[in-house]
């Protein structure tokens, strides 16, 4: 997996696991790869897996059962796509429309290009 430096590696690896349950990779109900596997998989200490696991339990998107280990929590994606929607609301969309409006882009524009880009 290849870091970003914007943001702690814990919250990117956090991130990934959510972008595979939004996939369908994981399906809710069921087992994560062990602490030790994702590690392995992502070339990450255990330790920083471990605060990636601790950081999505805190979110309501996976649960440990002790001695058995992590799964994904029942309505872990719709939570996820619920949470990026309020983000992308709040944060990226006034951004892109700032961005925009510098640039002299109109909304008809970015439709039009949005449009092409999903029918090709």
């Amino acid at each position: 997996m290849t870091f970003k430096e914007q943001n702690p590696i814990y919250i990117q690896i956090a991130e990934r696991i959510c972008d595979e349950i939004l996939e369908g990779r994981y399906p809710e109900g069921e087992r994560l790869p062990s602490v030790r596997e994702y590690a392995v998989q992502v070339e990450v200490n255990v330790n920083t897996l471990v605060r990636s696991y601790d950081w999505l339990t805190r979110n309501d998107i996976i649960f440990n059962r002790r001695g058995i280990g992590y799964f994904v929590s029942e309505g872990a994606a719709e939570h996820i796509r619920e949470v990026r929607r309020q983000d992308f609301f709040q944060h990226s969309l006034p951004e892109m429309l700032q961005t925009m409006q510098s640039l002299g882009i109109t909304i008809q524009e970015v439709s039009q290009r949005a449009e092409t880009i999903i029918n090709s």
